[in-house]
């Protein structure tokens, strides 16, 4: 077997921000361009689907369709892993799924945004549910197997690190650039006379962006290079069991469950604190999210060299911690009339400020920490079930993700035109990230990596 190099790492890198950029353009618009508030109304927004607590008066379709969406994929999770994992394609187990289905992922993508009606119509309804649960069953089925080759093509602790650092770099720039959405569509709007036509536009183009991402690791990785491919035998839900026995994968899921729903509540919620509680302008969506990025690469050196010589665990607690404080800041934001161009922006820089150190730590640590216990579970157990281990995960927070749009689209309606709603909801996500924080206390990453790699040169404290 080959030995993967720095430029394939980055080759495989780059599909990560292919998925990124085409997950946030889900995960921090939708809400947005269905849900409006009354700044984007103003500028001439639509409104395709009914508003309101209309669904038994708790809560709004669109929260209803989201979560709807995110079990429908969470469900899907483990039936891809499964069919992923006994693939006895003789050019791989991962990369033939995630050609196949790339294009496809691009397209719905655009689709989700493109309601047949132009106001609020059932027809808009059905169309939204068909989109978004054909984009969640395309995103998983490239996303499930793209993340069962950071355990494969990983042999060791510091090529897993070294993966899972790049891949965090392409994250938050394809989710950096899908902030940037609003700037472009801004930017077009009088272009087209239409701020619907720019968005779609927009949208359009990134898609595109995207889907040349996507291609890069299916084409300049050839799998069986790297990877003696082993076919699984086991159905996807006995798999799925099995994977479950393992009491520090519970400990870690259950942590990062929670921590999911933070940060969903926080990320959908977003747009709404920026332009309700700061009041800024839309544009600034982009702008400080692209900060916080920033600032966040300019911490992944340091991240990448504490993690190899501390512990994961710790600095993911230090992570948990850092973006609880973040939440609560944002929950204060406006607050003491600090509000408008020059206070409202005082808010938005001391979140970036805050969020930047713990977003590398979170977006560099958990995924490498589900290898270790992939792999030494492989060691135990001598059965193969990375990408079960992935899928198993996301099948998880996806659960977790869905509670989180309930959540927080019904907090929206709260008195909206003062921002309690929004508030409330910033609070909400600063009390589950420290609960998470509580549970991964409970990791023993000491035993883990005593089975995959032995305690005289693991060189940690």
């Amino acid at each position: 077997m080959k030995t993967l190099t720095k430029g394939k790492m980055w080759c495989f890198a780059i599909g990560q921000f292919g998925w990124s950029l085409l997950s946030a353009l889900i995960t921090n618009w939708l809400v947005y361009f269905y849900l409006p508030n009354q700044e984007s109304i103003a500028k001439g927004q639509t409104l395709f689907i009914p508003q309101g607590l209309v669904i038994f008066g708790a809560f709004t379709i669109i929260g209803a369709i989201t979560a709807a969406g995110r079990i429908f994929d969470a469900v899907t999770d483990p039936l891809i892993a499964n069919l992923s994992d006994r693939s006895k394609n003789p050019r791989g187990r991962r990369i033939p799924f995630m050609r196949r289905i790339a294009v496809p992922f691009a397209v719905v993508t655009v689709l989700v945004y493109w309601a047949p009606v132009n106001g609020i119509s059932g027809v808009n309804v059905a169309w939204l549910i068909i989109m978004l649960l054909l984009f969640y069953l395309f995103m998983t089925t490239y996303c499930t197997p793209y993340n069962a080759l950071i355990s494969e093509l990983g042999t060791t602790q510091d090529t897993r690190i070294s993966i899972s650092t790049y891949i965090s770099v392409t994250f938050l720039l394809g989710s950096a650039i899908g902030y940037l959405a609003s700037n472009i569509w801004d930017a077009l709007t009088p272009v087209f006379g239409s701020r619907i036509v720019a968005i779609r536009v927009t949208f359009i183009a990134l898609s595109i962006l995207g889907l040349v991402a996507l291609l890069v690791p299916c084409f300049t990785i050839q799998e069986t290079d790297y990877i003696d491919v082993k076919p699984s035998e086991e159905d996807a839900f006995h798999s799925l069991g099995k994977t479950f026995q393992n009491k520090s994968f519970r400990i870690f899921v259950g942590s990062d469950v929670l921590y999911f729903v933070a940060l969903t509540i926080f990320q959908t919620g977003l747009p709404y604190f920026i332009t309700s509680l700061m009041k800024l302008p839309e544009t600034w969506n982009a702008l400080l999210y692209v900060a916080m990025t920033f600032l966040s690469f300019c911490c992944y050196p340091l991240v990448n060299a504490l993690a190899h010589k501390f512990n994961k665990k710790r600095l993911v607690l230090v992570g948990f911690f850092g973006l609880s404080l973040a939440y609560l800041v944002t929950a204060l934001s406006g607050s003491f009339g600090l509000v408008g161009d020059h206070g409202g922006l005082v808010w938005g820089v001391l979140v970036v400020v805050i969020a930047a150190f713990p977003m590398a730590i979170l977006g560099i640590l958990p995924q490498a920490i589900v290898a270790d216990i992939a792999q030494a579970d492989a060691i135990v157990t001598g059965e193969k079930r990375e990408g079960m281990f992935f899928a198993a995960r996301t099948f998880a927070f996806k659960l977790g993700q869905s509670l989180s749009m309930l959540i927080f689209t019904s907090l929206a309606t709260i008195h909206p035109e003062t921002g309690f709603g929004y508030r409330l909801a910033a609070v909400i996500a600063t009390g589950i990230c420290i609960s998470g924080a509580l549970v991964l206390t409970q990791y023993n990453e000491g035993r883990i990596l005593a089975i995959i790699v032995p305690p005289e040169k693991t060189g940690k404290q």
